[in-house]
């Protein structure tokens, strides 16, 4: 790449410190990754999003109908609005949504006849730039905030120029203010809320209002002429000079109509135009992922890296806002009340807790300890910890991982919280059943401390919690013994060897129990559901991601589990469909991988790969990970094996692609795999940088055949996280075939709670 003369002067100016690539990152970056996705079917699940990293807002064009999960999706060629989004998942409803639609010609409100054609030639989806030129050639651009976006409509000459503003499904308000240009209001849709919520909103126009009106859009009636509107699917319309260019600004707020105002006017006051808007995002965009920069791959390499690390960057997002003091603050979702410091919300801990949390351990440790603090506050403010917020807690999937952030953030130095507090609210998760889903509080908690597992049928997806309750109670005895809490280290010590007590000798599985102890009759590994969450046995047999050497001892040693391990590539993909009845989107993306019964397209096996380094046989864990990281994974609409899930699928890919992966969130240890470019620079937060130099990669080229560590011969299969946060190099040599004889010593293999 060649360099601006203004960049290249740059470079050596006193206490600048740019490179070349940072100026282009963002050219890598396609938001469409994953977006040609259905509910039978899944890339990714993902929407074109535009929004700064870990933004409170983001933008998307829509092409479903309001309140359908799926936004955008690929295959279709109409779309019927630009709305403010929260989405983390096509599987939940969206809150705090808004849109607007530009129209020509006749004013038309209705959702479904005002929706336009497009063709993707005439798009761009980019972090900070999205455009669009309709059939109609009506052209929408938008650029992002934190909490707002810059839009810009283009109408065709001689045309009469609207503006339609929805309200989505449920209540919201409006006001039109003509003479200054400009809409306020406020949208109340999303679930969980206490009641009175709202999202405040405010959108300021550079050209004047000729005609306007408010609308709702239950039975699509029209009322001209009226400047205010509350009620069911309220909204607004103005119209423009014939062929007229406008450009809009607009934020929002969860605490204030004046706080929108405030966020609009100190993220989009100073931007006359919209290209100053999309410039100063990509700055942020190419600081971001300039974070790690990546060299020697090809372009599709690149670009399939960063639009992953592009997605491993906008959940949790930030729920705070700052206030005319300088300070943040935010709406609790939990309380419903005004607290001072910081919230984040939209994400899933049984997603994100393997890979999307201990990436930003890495990356982004100052925004980590705040997250920490956020996750008292919600204990503080509803009485649980959360699991699965959005933006409230939801209490879905299964599993108390908020103690996994906690010990995780604390085994990597991040110490923004109390550990007697994180204990305290986690020992109250552990014992008691709390009333929003399975994974508020623990299901089945009484039986599994009495017992030492979750009896199934008493329990839905009983071996799964066991399994991930087992991991839970390690972090919590982790936790309780890095702070000198003798008490929950003494609880939490008896129960998290409890998978155990979940494997049947006889078959060298995990399965469903009774509470009578008699195993599950009729046993197929093949089967989807019953004890297990999204998955079957094949998958959830390596759940003990705590010790790894212990579920090694049970299954009789290296030998017999390096075999399971090998079989799970080599069996056939079949599928018994079990207890969910029919096909499932996971099965059939399992199936179409076409990798045995490796199903990457769900969490619960993910780490799997890495699990040969506890074996003696790491070569093989380099090879699978770069076969997954080829096979799965591109940069296209069809660029995720399944769901992408809140960052956490491409932060596999991120961290994989690194040479390393978080087996064990909880310990300071990243299990080591095969890199994917010739060399990589992290640039970490405390100014230091640790580079990973491995000049003969290539896509034959897997394996590691010697490495060095800061000059030191390193033979190690994991690396600890001070290792990388000190900074340095980590030499590899790599070849097209298995060094079988490095990494195999025994105190080579990463942590297991069994081998101290």
């Amino acid at each position: 790449m060649k360099l601006k003369p203004l960049i290249s002067l740059m470079l050596f100016l006193p206490g600048k410190i740019l490179f070349a690539q940072e100026t282009d990152l963002v050219k890598y970056v396609n938001t469409l990754q994953g977006t040609n996705s259905k509910q039978e079917l899944t890339h990714g699940n993902t929407y074109p999003t535009t929004a700064l990293p870990f933004a409170m807002h983001t933008w998307t064009p829509q092409t479903g109908k309001n309140g359908d999960g799926w936004k955008y999706q690929y295959f279709k060629d109409h779309i019927r609005g630009f709305q403010q989004a929260h989405q983390c998942s096509s599987w939940t409803r969206d809150y705090a949504v808004f849109s607007l639609m530009p129209e020509s010609g006749d004013l038309v409100v209705n959702e479904n006849d005002r929706e336009a054609k497009f063709s993707h030639s005439n798009e761009i989806a980019k972090p900070n730039y999205y455009k669009v030129k309709f059939d109609n050639q009506i052209t929408t651009e938008i650029s992002p905030s934190e909490r707002g976006a810059h839009l810009r409509f283009t109408y065709p000459k001689g045309k009469k120029s609207y503006l339609v503003l929805d309200g989505y499904t449920r209540i919201s308000g409006v006001k039109i203010y003509p003479k200054e240009n400009k809409i306020t209001g406020y949208v109340n849709n999303g679930e969980g809320f206490k009641a009175g919520w709202k999202s405040f909103f405010v959108l300021k126009f550079d050209q004047p209002i000729k005609a306007f009106g408010t609308w709702e859009n239950k039975k699509n009636t029209v009322h001209a002429d009226s400047t205010a509107a509350e009620g069911l699917g309220k909204g607004a319309y103005i119209q423009f000079k014939d062929g007229e260019k406008v450009q809009v600004k607009t934020a929002s707020s969860y605490i204030s109509p004046e706080q929108a105002e405030l966020n609009l006017e100190r993220e989009l006051g100073a931007d006359k135009t919209l290209e100053q808007t999309k410039a100063k995002a990509a700055a942020v965009w190419n600081k971001s992922l300039g974070k790690v920069l990546v060299e020697g791959g090809s372009e599709e390499d690149k670009a399939t890296f960063y639009s992953c690390f592009f997605r491993a960057s906008l959940f949790s997002r930030k729920f705070y806002e700052v206030g005319q003091d300088g300070k943040p603050y935010y709406f609790s979702p939990y309380d419903g009340k005004i607290h001072p410091g910081y919230m984040f919300t939209d994400t899933g801990f049984w997603d994100t807790f393997r890979a999307q949390f201990p990436l930003n351990t890495l990356l982004q440790p100052e925004m980590h300890g705040r997250y920490m603090q956020a996750l008292l506050a919600a204990y503080e403010q509803c009485g649980w910890l959360p699991s699965w917020s959005f933006p409230s807690e939801a209490g879905s999937m299964i599993g108390n991982h908020a103690i996994s952030l906690l010990t995780d953030a604390w085994a990597k130095g991040i110490r923004t919280f109390d550990p007697q507090e994180a204990l305290k609210a986690y020992f109250h998760e552990a014992t008691n059943k709390g009333p929003w889903g399975p994974a508020n509080g623990r299901d089945g908690w009484k039986e599994y401390y009495e017992l030492g597992y979750v009896p199934y049928t008493q329990y839905r997806e009983a071996t799964a919690k066991t399994l991930e309750y087992a991991y839970d109670d390690f972090c919590g005895y982790k936790l309780a013994k890095m702070t000198g809490n003798d008490f929950y280290a003494g609880i939490f010590a008896r129960q998290l060897f409890n998978y155990k007590n979940v494997y049947d000798p006889s078959t060298r599985f995990m399965r469903g129990k009774d509470n009578t102890g008699k195993w599950r009759p009729n046993f197929d590994p093949a089967e989807w559901g019953g004890p297990f969450t999204e998955g079957n046995a094949w998958h959830w047999q390596w759940s003990v991601f705590h010790d790894i050497q212990g579920l090694i001892n049970l299954m009789g040693g290296n030998q017999n589990f390096t075999a399971k391990l090998d079989s799970v590539f080599s069996e056939p993909n079949r599928v018994n469909v079990g207890s969910y009845g029919g096909m499932i989107h996971e099965m059939t993306e399992m199936v179409m991988a076409n990798m045995g019964q490796y199903a990457h397209g769900n969490q619960p096996i993910q780490h799997m790969i890495y699990l040969y380094n506890y074996t003696g046989q790491p070569w093989k864990a380099q090879f699978h990970a770069r076969d997954v990281m080829y096979k799965l994974y591109n940069s296209t609409e069809n660029g995720y094996p399944g769901d992408e899930d809140q960052g956490q699928t491409s932060s596999w890919y991120v961290l994989s692609a690194l040479g390393f992966y978080s087996v064990t969130p909880g310990t300071d240890e990243y299990v080591m795999g095969s890199p994917m470019f010739k060399k990589t620079t992290i640039t970490l937060e405390n100014g230091k940088k640790f580079i990973i130099e491995a000049p003969a990669n290539s896509k034959e080229n897997v394996y590691i055949k010697t490495a060095s560590l800061n000059g030191k011969p390193f033979d190690r299969d994991f690396l600890t996280h001070s290792e990388i946060t000190n900074g340095g190099v980590l030499k590899l040599e790599m070849d097209n075939k298995p060094a079988t004889n490095r990494g195999i010593a025994q105190e080579d293999k990463p942590f297991s709670v069994s081998r101290k």
